[in-house]
């Protein structure tokens, strides 16, 4: 019998949310009662009943964890957030009992396949992480920590989406701004407009806007959103995740973090950041050198470039420099065909079918749904949340709803991003491509037999290397061709691609060097926990970053990666070195080669996290991976 997609409800969506969380933790407590009740099983009907629980427990927690960013109702995604807590706490509990680890601490693998046998030690090394091993006062203190975990991690991510600032300026300062912004953004009862720290606003004001002024005053106040609340937030959940490591017998949490990470220790992250700055110093220089010159043909006062200015300058050397201006780029992607551009591209290139199912039940308005077909065959459902609204959640990542698990139920994702409805940014296009590509990782990995290995579950620090690969096909100028058309349906110039390249590519030492900055914050925070967190925001700007934070903001306390990644921000750049090496063997004339393509399909992104990343990767590309190819690119 083919298998149908999770039915989501038409209405009373806090009913669907309680019953389901419920239902699904009831069956996973019950398959811990079994596993305990002393039933004689195999080694294999040990673990095929475990994964009945894991199936469980997912339910449980991915489409709360969603619905606590997305719903549009406040009173929804409160319950989802509760109900992510209680699933968090099973979890907890389940990984501290050791009557359970008992039963599978007792298990001769030597009969296992390799899956399952790999399946069995990622069991008890999550028992072991877990502190099943410790005291009962440590253990107790463990569970307590988890859950309060779980309550800041929300609670900062909260803070962030719900905290929208905005400025109130005279209409005259909205110049540089293209014509369709100006019109969407009319004066208010006082003859002002509003500017919000939301993407649609933000990113296009600080790119364009003349005024250096107002660029400061919506720069300031983006990154000031969540403070001060989210400082002492910060604070708490360093302090506590330092002390689960310690607990558990971790030098520090960077070391607890990266165990189970391809990086494999926290000095390792520390190592890594230091060489990609090494490599990245000269160009990082240069870039700033140019930022600044052009800078001081405005103010010849400018001795640094701030983050209210550089997006603007990198704009205007562009346009000066490359003769690309963003503004009339912008013209070539309306939103829809750039959508359907997208599943064009990704339904050719991975041999799939996009089949959109209208009167699918969501949670907003503009979500749209897809079934994914293969062969003919639907193996999985796509969700595109693709506009901001007030509550959702502010950035773009790819959100879980359902685990797919062969023969029991079909893997389901959702793309949330904060698009504008109109024209895009190449910028905002080439996301849509990154993220997209995770979900993709999603439904392609999620034939598996096992829960654990489904979908995305490969090593974190491995996880954005098909997306920022699949980046590479928002760039080639024959594909945007079919879907980058402007109002009178003219393609884009392959110049102008050719250009856009050129000029993206310019400044790829300040760009990298950003990232080590996200990626030395995310690293030194969790392992010195300083007192003083805006000191070193500082200190490490200066380090690493050649644009200067504003004086006297917060950005940490609004950098949300904090919580989902940790300490583990440096997987970007780990991830980007790999993303490289991986496109090496796409011929750049033909990227819809279907050797190529099916072989990547099908060695990697298929595979989800049934073999180390490394492993998948040498399988693709018939050799171990290696810094070749991204420091070609680094080197221009």
């Amino acid at each position: 019998m083919a298998l149908e997609p999770l039915a989501l409800p038409a209405a009373d969506w806090n009913a669907f949310i309680a019953e389901r969380s419920e239902s699904s933790l009831s069956a996973a407590r019950d398959v811990v009662a079994r596993l305990k009740d002393g039933t004689s099983r195999t080694a294999l009907e040990t673990l095929q009943l475990w994964n009945l629980g894991e199936i469980a427990t997912a339910n449980a927690s991915s489409f709360t964890q969603l619905l606590a960013e997305v719903h549009p109702d406040a009173a929804a995604r409160e319950l989802a957030e509760q109900a992510l807590q209680e699933a968090s706490a099973f979890v907890t509990e389940r990984d501290q009992d050791r009557e359970l680890y008992e039963v599978f601490a007792a298990l001769d693998a030597d009969d296992l396949d390799a899956q399952a046998a790999r399946l069995l030690e990622r069991i008890l090394r999550d028992f072991r992480r877990g502190g099943v091993d410790q005291d009962d006062a440590t253990r107790t203190r463990l569970a307590e920590i988890s859950a309060r975990i779980t309550v800041v991690d929300q609670e900062f991510s909260r803070n962030v989406r719900d905290d929208v600032r905005s400025i109130r300026i005279a209409p005259e300062r909205l110049a540089g701004l293209p014509e369709d912004f100006v019109a969407a953004h009319p004066e208010d009862e006082d003859g002002l407009v509003e500017i919000t720290t939301d993407y649609p606003d933000f990113r296009p004001f600080r790119a364009y806007a003349h005024d250096a002024a107002a660029r400061e005053e919506i720069a300031r106040a983006y990154n000031d959103r969540g403070w001060p609340v989210n400082g002492a937030l910060l604070h708490e959940l360093l302090d506590l995740r330092a002390e689960q490591a310690q607990l558990l017998g971790y030098d520090s949490w960077p070391d607890f973090d990266t165990e189970v990470k391809m990086i494999g220790t926290g000095a390792a992250i520390g190592d890594f950041i230091e060489r990609i700055a090494e490599l990245s110093g000269g160009r990082a220089a240069a870039d700033l050198d140019a930022l600044l010159t052009r800078a001081r043909r405005d103010d010849p006062t400018i001795t640094e470039i701030t983050t209210a200015d550089a997006e603007y300058y990198g704009e205007i050397l562009r346009r000066e420099q490359y003769d690309v201006d963003a503004q009339e780029v912008r013209r070539y992607f309306d939103f829809s065909r750039v959508r359907q551009g997208l599943l064009d591209v990704t339904g050719r290139l991975f041999g799939l079918t996009y089949r959109e199912v209208p009167d699918a039940p969501v949670w907003a308005d503009e979500v749209a749904s897809y079934d994914v077909l293969r062969d003919g065959e639907r193996i999985g459902r796509i969700h595109l949340d693709l506009h901001p609204r007030d509550g959702k959640y502010k950035h773009a990542a790819q959100f879980d709803l359902v685990t797919g698990v062969r023969g029991i139920q079909l893997p389901e994702g959702v793309l949330v991003c904060n698009f504008p409805r109109g024209l895009m940014e190449h910028e905002q296009v080439k996301t849509l491509f990154h993220e997209f590509g995770h979900l993709l990782h999603h439904v392609l990995g999620g034939d598996q037999v096992w829960a654990r290995f489904s979908g995305v579950a490969t090593e974190w620090d491995f996880v954005e290397a098909p997306s920022q690969m699949l980046e590479e096909w928002a760039w080639d100028a024959d594909i945007l061709r079919t879907f980058a058309l402007d109002a009178d349906g003219a393609p884009i110039p392959a110049d102008l691609v050719s250009r856009m390249r050129e000029a993206a590519d310019s400044d790829r030492g300040r760009s990298v060097r950003t990232q080590i900055f996200y990626a030395a914050v995310s690293y030194r925070l969790h392992l010195e926990r300083p007192a003083d967190h805006d000191a070193a925001m500082r200190e490490l700007s200066q380090r690493y970053s050649v644009i200067s934070l504003l004086p006297d903001t917060h950005f940490q306390a609004g950098f949300g990666h904090l919580t989902s990644y940790s300490s583990g921000y440096y997987t970007y750049m780990w991830s980007l070195v790999i993303a490289k090496d991986l496109f090496s063997a796409f011929d750049p004339a033909d990227l819809f080669a279907p050797e190529v393509a099916g072989r990547y399909r099908d060695e990697v992104l298929a595979r989800g996290g049934s073999a180390d990343a490394a492993d998948l990767v040498a399988s693709f590309l018939g050799r171990p991976y290696s810094f070749d190819a991204f420091g070609a690119w680094l080197a221009g």
